[in-house]
This record gives structure tokens, C-alpha cells and sequence, in this order.
């Protein structure tokens, strides 16, 4: 039996090194079949690294909430163009009122913040030095902190009585930080916002980037100056810190029943409000990405077949060119199984060849969106795993005609043909 496995050994030894020689002898034609193999594999594991990027970016970025916290308002964070936004529009804004029935009625939640936004400010100094137009403001109760997750990292929070006096103060991000106070201390500089002037007296720690954008280009005023300023029929988001892990699917639960109750919904009806959390805004994105990652490999598999049916053609050139190469083999001893190994086994090297350097130049190409978004990049293993097996595959599979008809030649006609 040894002996068996050891000649078995030594024939495909053989077939491997004759096709390597094969493939070396003729660069041209080798590169260029190997070309289109590198180009499919490549487009699966470039689609497929940026994707994993993204995937990264947000799951690291998506902290917006803390632990164990959902968030309650109007819109879905994510929508896709069907038409439903006319739906989510005509729903009612959700109020302070809705807000305070779930503060004092949600007994599973540890905290209850409540939060509106206005967009698209520019933030200006008293030395007269300005942030670009695309500064995020938010008027938060002092809960709001806690479900959001943001620390501050110099100066202070405001306190209860200045929420409630209506002070016109503020904390900053720090991009706003590096916008106005590059080399100076912030904390009791002022800043002038549609007119309005307010001290700074903290500053919230970074948070970084999410999706290519900044989480710091923000500014947080007292809830009550937000709603004096900008009017109080504003939609707030209401954000909810389960007491633990364990009763947090009831939390959610509790407090979707005090807003079905608040806001009328009938028994029966859908909610008209969203609640995510960090979970089911990653959910939310990689179901809205499912069908684009679909729709690129079903593309790139077709680049393979194609690059496929090239490697069957140059092998069935290759099969002519050395037709009597091979009627010599068989001459001299040669079975039709080497024939057979020598080619399918050429046709598989070159597939691998290419595979490998698709997927050396998928992830590089698809780690430059990591780059972009300054998030550490990644391997795809796995998808490298399945293009290499896909290769193989791939030269199996339009390999074996040729290889076929190799072995199948008639060593005198072989011998004859010139």
C-alpha cells in the first residue's frame, strides 16, 4: 500500500512540475489567462473588504447610545427610497409631553434622556474666527449625557438649576475645539450661535468617526435654552437606559406601551415611532447593504466564468501547440492519467496564480476605504478562503475538456502532426 501511494506521489510530483515548466515556457499566454482570473477575484475581494471596513466603522462608531440603551424617534435611522418617508413625515412629532410620560412612568429604565437638534450652524468666537456651516447643535437634559454615552473630558456639565433656569451656556465637541480654541483653553471663552452668545464651560471627549463622518463636530446646550431659542413644538428623541442587560427586551417593551398609550395609537395599529439601538443599527445597515453586496458578486462570478472559458480556450490552444509534445509523452510510457493530472493540474496553477494575486490586490484596494475612515483595516480571511476555492473550482472545472482531449490523443497521429 505504501508503495502504491509513493508512485501515485512521484506521477503527480511529475504532472505539477511539467505544468509549472508549462506555464513558465509560455509567460504571454499564461499572464493573460491569469489576468482575467485576478480581475473576478479581485472585484469579490475588494467589495468585500470595504464592506467589512464599513461594517468596522460602524460598529466601532455606533456607541452613540451606552450600554443596554435604545432610542425612540419619529424616522428610522435608516430609509430606503420607496416612498415610505411621506408616511414617516405625516406621523406626529414625538413632544416633551411623550418624553415625560416615559420619565415618569418607565420603572425598568435607569435613565431617561431626552434631546432635539438643529443643523448645519456656524459656530463663531468673539475673536471672529468661524466653523465651517455643517456644525450640529443639541439641546439634551442632563440625562441625555448618560444615554449618549458622551463623557466630558475638561470643564463641567451644567447643572440641574441652569437646565431649568434656561442659561445660555454650552458644551463643545472637539472638533469645534480645534475649529475655534486651537491653541488657547475653551472653558470660558464664549461663542455666538444664531445670534445667540454662550459660555463654554466643558468639553465632551472624542468619539471619532463614523461612515467617513466626524461624531465631534456637535455643540450641547441646556435642553429648556434650546427649546426658548428654537421654539418647544420641537420632535425630540427619547433615549432610555434599561436599569440591566436582563430587563432590557422589557424596558423596551414597557416603554413602547406608555407611548402607544401617550400618542393614541389604537389596539392593533403599528406604532408610529422607531426604536433602535446600537444592535439593530447594525442590523439595519447590513440589511440595507445586503443587496448591493449581492448584486457585486453575482457581477464578479460572471467575470469568473468568463476569465473560466478563457483558461478553456488557451488550454485548448496549448492542446494543439503541443500536440506532439504530448505524442512523445505517450511514446515513451506516458498513461492517459498523466496526460490527464499534467493538464488539469496547469490549469489549476494558473487559476490559484491568479486568485492569489486578486485577493492581494482585493484587500488592498478595499483597505483603502479603511484608510479613508480611519479605521484599522482588515483581512478577510474567510472570503479569501472561498475566492481561492472558487479558483480552483474555476480550473477544474474548464480544465478538465482539454485535459481530456490531451489524453485522449492518438500517440501516432500525435507523432505525425507538425
Amino acid at each position: 500500500m505504501h508503495k502504491f501511494f509513493e508512485t501515485i506521489f512521484s506521477e503527480v510530483k511529475e504532472s505539477f512540475l511539467m505544468a509549472i515548466n508549462a506555464i513558465r515556457v509560455n509567460k504571454l499566454r499564461s499572464i493573460l489567462t491569469l489576468l482575467g482570473i485576478a480581475v473576478g477575484v479581485f472585484s469579490i475581494i475588494a467589495v468585500m473588504t470595504a464592506m467589512g471596513v464599513l461594517v468596522n466603522s460602524v460598529e466601532s462608531g455606533m456607541t452613540m447610545l451606552g450600554s443596554h440603551t435604545f432610542q425612540v424617534q419619529r424616522f428610522p435611522a435608516f430609509q430606503m427610497g420607496d416612498g415610505s418617508r411621506v408616511k414617516y413625515r405625516n406621523r406626529k412629532k414625538i413632544t416633551l409631553q411623550h418624553g415625560m410620560a416615559v420619565k415618569q412612568h418607565a420603572s425598568l429604565a435607569e435613565a431617561v434622556g431626552l434631546e432635539a437638534w438643529e443643523y448645519g450652524k456656524v459656530v463663531k468666537s468673539v475673536k471672529g474666527v468661524s466653523t465651517n456651516p455643517n456644525v450640529q447643535l443639541a439641546g439634551e437634559d442632563i440625562e441625555g449625557f448618560v444615554t449618549n454615552n458622551w463623557s466630558i473630558s475638561e470643564g463641567r456639565l451644567y447643572t440641574e438649576d441652569e437646565l431649568a433656569s434656561g442659561r445660555n451656556i454650552a458644551v463643545i465637541g472637539q472638533d469645534v475645539v480645534t475649529k475655534l480654541f486651537p491653541k488657547s483653553d475653551p472653558l470660558g471663552e464664549s461663542i455666538r450661535i444664531d445670534g445667540q452668545l454662550y459660555s463654554v464651560i466643558g468639553v465632551i471627549e472624542k468619539k471619532g468617526q463614523l461612515l467617513g463622518g466626524s461624531q465631534d463636530n456637535f455643540i450641547v446646550i441646556p435642553l429648556n435654552t434650546f427649546f426658548r431659542v428654537y421654539g418647544k413644538e420641537r420632535d425630540l428623541h427619547i433615549m432610555v437606559q434599561a436599569k440591566n442587560p436582563e430587563v432590557y427586551e422589557d424596558c423596551i417593551e414597557q416603554v413602547r406601551g406608555i407611548l402607544r398609550a401617550a400618542r393614541q395609537v389604537p389596539p392593533g395599529g403599528e406604532d408610529d415611532f422607531h426604536i433602535f439601538s446600537n444592535e439593530s443599527l447594525i442590523q439595519q445597515f447590513n440589511d440595507v447593504t445586503y443587496y448591493v453586496r449581492l448584486g457585486i458578486m453575482l457581477i464578479s462570478m460572471i467575470a469568473l466564468i468568463a476569465a473560466g472559458v478563457g483558461i478553456m480556450n488557451i488550454m485548448l490552444v496549448s492542446v494543439t501547440e503541443r500536440t506532439r509534445e504530448i505524442g512523445i509523452r505517450k511514446a515513451v510510457g506516458a498513461r492517459k492519467s498523466n496526460i490527464l493530472t499534467q493538464f488539469i493540474l496547469e490549469a489549476i496553477i494558473l487559476s490559484e496564480v491568479g486568485g492569489v494575486i486578486g485577493v492581494l490586490l482585493g484587500v488592498l484596494g478595499g483597505n483603502i476605504a479603511a484608510l479613508l475612515m480611519s479605521v484599522p483595516p482588515i483581512i478577510p480571511y474567510d472570503w479569501a478562503i472561498i475566492g481561492l476555492v472558487v479558483c480552483s473550482l474555476v480550473g477544474l472545472v474548464f480544465g478538465v475538456y482539454p485535459a481530456w482531449k490531451a489524453a485522449n490523443l492518438d500517440p501516432i497521429d500525435a507523432l505525425r502532426y507538425e
